[in-house]
Order: C-alpha cells, then structure tokens, then sequence
C-alpha cells in the first residue's frame, strides 16, 4: 500500500518554487566551500544531505497522513449517505403503513 501512495505523492506531488531561497542556499553553500578545508567541507555536506533526507521524508508523511484522512473522511461520508438514505427508506415505509 505504501508503495502505492508513493506513487501517488510522485504523481501529483509539485514542489514549491523556491528559487529565492534556493539562490540563498547555493551561494552560502559557495562561501563555505571558500571558507573551509576539505574534512569540513565534506560534514557540511553530510549536514544538508541530511537535511535535505528528512525533509523530504516529512513531505511524504505529509502527503500520506493527508491521504488518509482523506481516504477516512470518504468512508464517513459514504456510510453517513447509506444511513441518511435507509432512513428517509424507513420513513416512507413507516408513513406508508400509518395511512393504510
């Protein structure tokens, strides 16, 4: 199952355009490599990885939950609809047998 919304969240997903903080991010990310020796560089790297993992991971979740609840809110609906519709059933059948 979760493959499938996986596949959903690749399907409908659209990232936000973040081109502006995204500049932010790239030329800091330049400053540092300027700034730092290789074994920093390389941590700093492992940091945004990282990041950039969970993040992307929470978007996912995201995504899931929100399914879900959708998915959940749809069977309310669907079984408050049966039950709404057996009861004007119920009425009709009752109305009838109180005229005869």
């Amino acid at each position: 199952m979760n493959e499938t919304l996986r596949s959903l969240y690749d399907r409908f997903y659209t990232p936000l355009p973040l081109a502006e903080y995204e500049q932010e991010v790239e030329t800091c990310h330049r400053q540092l490599i300027e700034r730092l020796e290789k074994p920093e560089r390389k941590l700093v790297l492992q940091i945004i990885d990282t990041q950039n993992h969970i993040i992307e991971e929470r978007s996912l979740d995201s995504f899931l939950c929100g399914f879900r609840l959708a998915w959940e809110l749809a069977g309310e609906l669907n079984h408050y609809q049966e039950n709404r519709h057996l009861s004007s059933a119920e009425e009709a059948e009752t109305d009838a047998c109180s005229v005869s």
